[in-house]
């Protein structure tokens, strides 16, 4: 039994690595910040302690005695240019954890990143750990990248001080979603709130294979390696199509219209200028939306972690099962 260290455990994934390495029979002590809403991980015997991530002495004293510490606090965003708010999670945050673990001596740290940091290939096959980075060139840059890559240099300049795998997920499908973040997707059609579906491509990953990746990257990664943490590559269309099977609704019958999308892009983009706040629809969440750029192998993560790549299917039911339990969408048989 190891004496395991989470931030971020109030996150999709966080929260399914935390029940995997309690099921596996692992202690887990997570960081939390005052306000953060942990009534969904009740279930759970976590160690909740407050740490403000910026601070190295706070940080220095959670990671004390630790065996691992899997660094998943992140702020995701879909905004086009970096704020100073997204940069404390994912850059400052990043070093704060750095710091902290060669201070006390952390055995390991597993970093999260994202598979976003990685490609896309000039050709549109899938990219791999040694696909360069080239979103600006896709027009895909956004902010969460962005501040991710930078989180992950920092992770690789510190690796000949600090014992760190960087582990790169793709699109996180799966229960715990509290927020939710991913499963907002899966929220909004099981409510016949999608009229459309748009042509992109992505990468669909069960979150509780990627959790077990992850401790898989702890026992077994190489020192200053990343992991791509994938699963099954489907459209937009298809994805829908199966959660809308899954809950038992009509999936959408249309596509949306590029120009239509783009203009309510730039709405949004004219949005957060005037009003500073973040928008669910802008030019950035457009570009996903209509990329067929997302595509990733896994084939490393397979060959030294012995990651398992599946359907999607059960990551969907999963999912709508935890949603239906919280009243988050209706009732219904899962097929």
């Amino acid at each position: 039994m190891a004496h395991t260290v989470i931030t971020g455990a109030s996150g999709l994934l966080g929260a399914n690595l935390a029940a995997e390495l309690i099921a596996q029979g692992h202690t887990v002590t997570a960081t939390r910040r005052p306000s953060t809403d942990t009534s969904s991980l009740a279930d759970l015997p976590i160690e909740w302690v407050c740490a403000d991530l910026g601070s190295v002495a706070e940080l220095r004293d959670v990671f004390t005695g630790a065996d691992v510490v899997f660094h998943c606090a992140a702020c995701v965003s879909t905004r086009r240019t970096v704020t100073p708010a997204i940069s404390a999670v994912n850059v400052d945050a990043t070093r704060a954890v750095i710091e902290a673990a060669i201070a006390v001596g952390t055995p390991r740290v597993v970093h999260t990143s994202t598979a976003n940091t990685i490609g896309p290939t000039p050709d549109g096959t899938p990219a791999d750990e040694q696909t360069p980075w080239g979103w600006e060139r896709a027009g895909l840059a956004g902010a969460y990248p962005v501040t991710k890559r930078r989180g992950e240099i920092l992770v690789q300049r510190a690796c000949d001080k600090l014992d760190a795998v960087i582990v790169n997920p793709t699109y996180l499908v799966g229960p715990r979603d509290a927020r939710p973040s991913s499963g907002r997707l899966i929220v909004e059609v099981a409510n016949r709130r999608i009229p459309y579906w748009t042509p992109g491509y992505n990468n669909f990953a069960d979150v509780c294979e990627v959790a077990r990746g992850m401790i898989a990257a702890w026992l077994r990664g190489k020192r200053g390696e990343r992991y791509i943490l994938g699963g099954q590559e489907l459209t937009y269309r298809e994805y829908i199509e199966r959660v809308a099977h899954v809950v038992g609704v009509d999936p959408p019958r249309r596509r949306l219209a590029y120009p239509v999308a783009w203009i309510a892009g730039k709405a949004g983009d004219l949005f957060e200028v005037v009003t500073g706040r973040e928008t669910t629809v802008n030019s950035m969440s457009v570009g996903y939306a209509f990329t067929d750029r997302y595509r990733y192998r896994c084939d490393k993560a397979a060959r030294e972690l012995g990651y398992v790549v599946g359907p999607i299917e059960p990551a969907i039911r999963n999912a709508v099962a935890w949603f239906r339990a919280r009243g988050m969408i209706p009732s219904g048989n899962i097929p």
